[in-house]
């Protein structure tokens, strides 16, 4: 199947060169105005289907107000604030300036009931709130444009007030967001360049397959846009493609070039060599693509839209990376053949012995590793272990508007509530209870006083009525609405036997929820990675043990990049400030990601291994073998790999950070310790064991195998030295 494939690619190489360009500009027209289409609300975190949604629906039904979104206006003052004073002309005029906005329902100040909350401990700063209706993602942004616009001109607060608040902190989340990916973009693309220059020391090859990154992240964008007319896409969706789609087109396209450069030593004929690399780099890519789609894909068990959409979003890319990988990669080199070593410095050219010593080296390192293997098995899984130990004291937080950097007027706002206010009565808890008519004044005041005496609780407002079927109760509860204390009180209130069926919402309700829907969900996700991960590895393999011991390996690496990230975020190490703790999400994106990279380059190592012992040599032979012709692609592979999402740890958002330095320090991880000690020492430990399946496996295998990989005679896999001679200086190291 994929030397037919091959042979067809070369045949037709510039039709399909045409068809592609086509496709691609068709791309480019489609999907470039996905950002437009994209949502970036509280409402992505949620589960549709949770209790706190519903609660914010019927608040929203019955009041017109959405109690996600919102307008905070922090006004500093002259002199001293008192409750009962006349406001200040510039309080005043913040509050009629939310009035003025057709999409607030109402405005509470200091002078409100019980707005004396709204006076910082000082009295020199004061918060006027604005409550709002439901807003659509462009709507909210438009809003926030025309507040800092008429802040900005009004000469009454153009000095003393800052914008902040749920609405126009996630617009600034985006637009910080777009920024940051497009300055990662810009750093992470010379330096790519670079890189694969040194790895492929030629130009030309170093090019294909940043062009594929290029290529592939366009067709992702038309994919995305396509998808939003079918449900929600978050905007977070879009630093992910970026990452993974010049990331995965890279180490796709640097094991198909390296391959065909290494068919072309062997054969003259570039029809030949692109047919052989096809049959053979290609069905590993083809594999390696889907073992990443299946890990990505595992993320839309989750409801939450964010969730949901970066797993989509990920598919998409990875089967946008393997379609140039397969179609339109094969055919450049078709046309280029031996002109994909030009423009290479001619030292290079003439040396010989840089690709050689290389793979001589880790052939070296695969058989000492090979004569101590329980030694060495031992050492890589308690450096693991030792990495992964920060984990055990792991916490959760969720995002809001504080993690936003102090450039911002939101990020402003947020750092002041929290240091200066002593308490944050514009997150309160909010109680919604279902009392289908009037309810029971005395069990309703009953149920008061017990959330009164719940600790961490600082005020319980008076219970009113939202409709005919539900009254609301607001709590204050202590500090921030994400820290611990404010947590554990929510959490008693929830413990606490309500006298009508009740549902919690607001900034803490909220996150609890999310974090319990994760946890729910995180069983059916985990059961569709490991079991699709496992029939991939089989229908590879043949095999049932290596399968599992990938499995295993992947949990380790994974969880060290855990506890890298703990190590890292949570307790404030290599320069960055500690945080309260892991954003929810983050580590179930790192895990899929990585799990899904991990079995990639798993693939890489098999398939050489495979093809070594169908030419007859012995288990450890094999893994030495294959070892030393993949190790340095796959160091590279990682590298590069590491370029444009390590790039993402540069952004201003947490989150965003620690999604890249947690997929960047996994892939290292598992391109070194892992693949350099744990894989060779576990494989010369199992021996001929590692490929055991029962009868009837073997069987299945055998009917279900697409296009399994030619024995090419004369093939340098066939000799035993692991720096054949044929090796030409471009290949790559």
């Amino acid at each position: 199947m994929f030397s037919a494939l091959g042979s067809a690619l070369h045949r037709r190489r510039i039709a399909v060169l045409l068809l592609a360009l086509v496709v691609t500009v068709l791309a480019t027209a489609y999907g470039g105005g996905v950002s437009e289409k994209l949502t970036n609300g509280l409402s992505d975190y949620d589960d549709p289907g949770g209790g706190n949604v519903a609660a914010r629906e019927t608040i929203a039904e019955a009041t017109g107000i959405d109690p996600q979104q919102g307008y905070v206006l922090l006004v500093r003052t002259e002199d001293p604030l008192k409750a009962g004073a006349p406001a200040p002309e510039a309080v005043a005029a913040a509050g009629e300036l939310l009035r003025s906005r057709p999409e607030v329902k109402e405005v509470f100040d200091y002078s409100s009931p019980a707005g004396t909350a709204l006076i910082s401990r000082g009295g020199r700063s004061s918060v006027v709130v604005g409550a709002v209706r439901s807003l659509k993602d462009r709507e909210s942004v438009e809003a926030e444009e025309a507040l800092q616009k008429a802040i900005a001109e009004d000469p009454v607060l153009r000095d003393s007030t800052l914008l902040g608040g749920a609405t126009p902190g996630h617009v600034q989340v985006a637009q910080i967001s777009d920024e940051d990916v497009t300055r990662a973009e810009m750093i992470a693309a010379p330096i790519i360049l670079v890189v694969l220059f040194l790895v492929f020391r030629g130009l030309v090859a170093a090019f294909v397959p940043l062009l594929g990154g290029f290529v592939s992240l366009l067709l992702t964008m038309a994919g995305l846009r396509l998808t939003t007319d079918f449900m929600t896409v978050s905007a977070g969706a879009m630093s992910l493609a970026f990452a993974l789609g010049l990331g995965l087109s890279i180490d796709f396209g640097l094991l198909i070039v390296s391959r065909f450069r290494e068919e072309l030593t062997l054969r003259e004929n570039a029809g030949a060599a692109v047919r052989h690399t096809v049959a053979t780099a290609g069905r590993t890519v083809l594999f390696s693509a889907l073992t990443v789609a299946a890990a990505l894909a595992a993320l839309t068990a989750f409801p939450h839209p964010y969730l949901r959409s970066m797993g989509v979003a990920g598919v998409i890319t990875v089967i946008s990376a393997a379609l140039f990988a397969l179609v339109g990669l094969p055919a450049i080199l078709a046309v280029l053949g031996h002109r994909i070593n030009s423009l290479a410095p001619r030292r290079w050219q003439r040396s010989a012995g840089g690709a050689q010593a290389t793979e001589g080296r880790w052939h070296r390192m695969a058989s000492a590793v090979m004569r101590r293997p329980a030694f060495f098995a031992v050492v890589a899984t308690a450096l693991l272990l030792l990495i992964a130990s920060p984990l055990a004291g792991v916490r959760f937080t969720g995002v809001e508007p504080s993690m936003l950097p102090q450039e911002t007027s939101a990020g402003q706002v947020a750092t002041v509530l929290d240091k200066e206010f002593a308490e944050p009565a514009t997150a309160p808890l909010q109680i919604v209870l279902g009392t289908d008519g009037e309810p029971d004044a005395v069990r309703l005041a009953d149920y008061v006083e017990r959330i009164k005496d719940v600790p961490g609780v600082e005020a319980v407002g008076d219970p009113f009525e939202l409709n005919g079927n539900h009254w609301e109760i607001d709590a204050v509860l202590t500090g921030n609405p994400l820290d611990d204390a404010a947590m554990e009180a929510a959490e008693r209130v929830r413990e606490l036997s309500a006298p009508y069926t009740a549902q919690y919402t607001g900034v803490t309700a909220d996150f609890l929820a999310q974090r319990e829907s994760i946890g729910d969900s995180l069983p059916l996700a985990g059961g569709i990675l490991a079991g699709v991960t496992l029939l991939l590895l089989f229908a590879f393999s043949g095999a049932i043990v290596l399968p599992l011991m990938a499995l295993v390996m992947n949990l380790l690496s994974t969880s060290a990049a855990f506890g890298f990230l703990v190590w890292v975020f949570q307790y404030g190490n290599l320069g960055f400030s500690a945080e309260a703790g892991l954003e929810a999400t983050t580590p179930v994106l790192v895990f899929a990601l990585a799990f899904g990279l991990s079995t990639d380059y798993n693939v890489f190592l098999l398939s050489r291994i495979k093809e070594a012992r169908a030419q007859g040599m012995n288990e450890r032979e094999a893994v030495a073998h294959g070892l030393s012709r993949t190790g340095s692609i796959v160091t590279s592979a990682a590298v590069l790999f590491c370029v444009p999402v390590g790039a993402l740890a540069l952004s201003r958002l947490v989150f965003i950070q620690e999604l890249g330095l947690g997929a960047a320090f996994a892939v290292l991880i598992d391109a070194t310790i892992v693949r350099a000690l744990l894989v060779p020492s576990l494989m010369a430990l199992l021996g001929a064991a590692n490929w055991w399946a029962p009868g009837p496996l073997r069987r299945l295998h055998r009917k279900i195998s697409p296009g399994r990989a030619p024995e090419v005679s004369g093939h340098p896999a066939a000799e035993a030295d692991p720096a054949p001679r044929e090796k030409t200086p471009a290949s790559v190291a």
